[in-house]
């Protein structure tokens, strides 16, 4: 079965969502495949980097605010086993990841750079809009670092992503994580690693069925 993944890399709870995934498809017999899509909570330029905090008080009211939203979900990740450190969070455009992820899902390694970029983000405090740090993380799982920064300079796959962006709109992806299996069953938000398990075997019925 495949299942596509529409998240953004600076969404705690697609973070969450991927890693319950991963634990739901542990316990399911069947065969999987995952397709990591793009979806940007906020497609405006980042200028210059500024903290997360500071960028979350102003959209949300007050720093008061966001920290108790950041408060709430580092609980939850927590308990799905990541580590979550707002503090250290750098504001980013999300477009030129989303594009890596595309060159890393040719050559293999896509999961793993979705993994860097989100640990990236959310617990070492690097700038995943920048692509230095971008090509770094490529050196990282695996992949060469300079072809990945002469990419990245490119205008490859830009065209692509913006029209799979387009595309999340077009079949109605308003908020992420979402979980698309095979093909045709929606499940959105962070579920719980057996609410997606029992999906999941639920779809796998219906299709042997049709």
């Amino acid at each position: 079965m495949e299942i596509e993944i529409y998240a953004d890399v600076v969404c705690p709870w697609c973070y969450i969502g991927k890693r319950r995934l991963e634990q739901a498809v542990e316990s399911y017999d069947g065969e999987v495949t995952v397709r990591y899509r793009p979806y940007q909570l906020d497609p405006s330029p980042v200028p210059e980097p500024r903290p997360l905090v500071e960028a979350m008080a102003a959209k949300f009211g007050g720093q008061d605010r966001a920290r108790q939203m950041f408060g709430h979900v580092t609980e939850v990740a927590a308990g799905a086993g990541l580590k979550l450190d707002f503090d250290r969070a750098v504001a980013a455009n999300t477009f030129d990841a989303h594009r890596l992820v595309s060159w890393a899902t040719d050559r293999g390694r896509a999961a793993e750079t979705v993994d860097a970029l989100y640990r990236a983000h959310f617990t070492d405090g690097v700038d995943v809009g920048s692509r230095d740090a971008l090509a770094a993380l490529a050196g990282e799982v695996g992949l060469d670092a300079a072809e990945a920064r002469r990419f990245l300079d490119s205008d490859e796959r830009v065209a692509d992503v913006s029209a799979e962006l387009a595309a999340a709109r077009q079949i109605g992806v308003t908020s992420v994580p979402t979980f698309v299996l095979a093909g045709k069953y929606a499940v959105t938000g962070a579920q719980e690693p057996e609410t997606l398990l029992a999906a999941l075997a639920e779809v796998e019925r219906r299709e042997s069925a049709g």
